[in-house]
């Protein structure tokens, strides 16, 4: 995968750049429970994949930092549904 997530620390989201749009999911995080609000990609990226390679990408940073999520985010709930093996990570 050409694009890197990053962790917008200041901003409580992870962005993933890709083909000139800039997708994000918003977080809160207390303690090791990281809470996973709201995905959103530009309507002209929209259909392109670009959510759930951002999904993916920030379910793996949760696995790497021994995070446990809570997904209030529809479109993650509906990610986890098609990717069991994320769901270990369920607090």
């Amino acid at each position: 995968m050409p694009a890197t997530i990053r962790d917008n620390t200041a901003l409580s989201r992870f962005e993933l750049d890709a083909d000139g749009a800039t997708a994000f999911l918003n977080y809160r995080l207390a303690g090791n429970v990281i809470t996973l609000n709201h995905t959103e990609t530009p309507v002209e990226a929209r259909g392109r994949g670009l959510a759930s390679r951002l999904v993916d990408g920030v379910l793996g940073e949760a696995q790497a930092r021994g995070l446990k999520i809570v997904p209030r985010c529809p479109f993650v709930t509906a990610f986890l549904g098609k990717h069991p093996e994320y769901r270990d990570l369920l607090a």
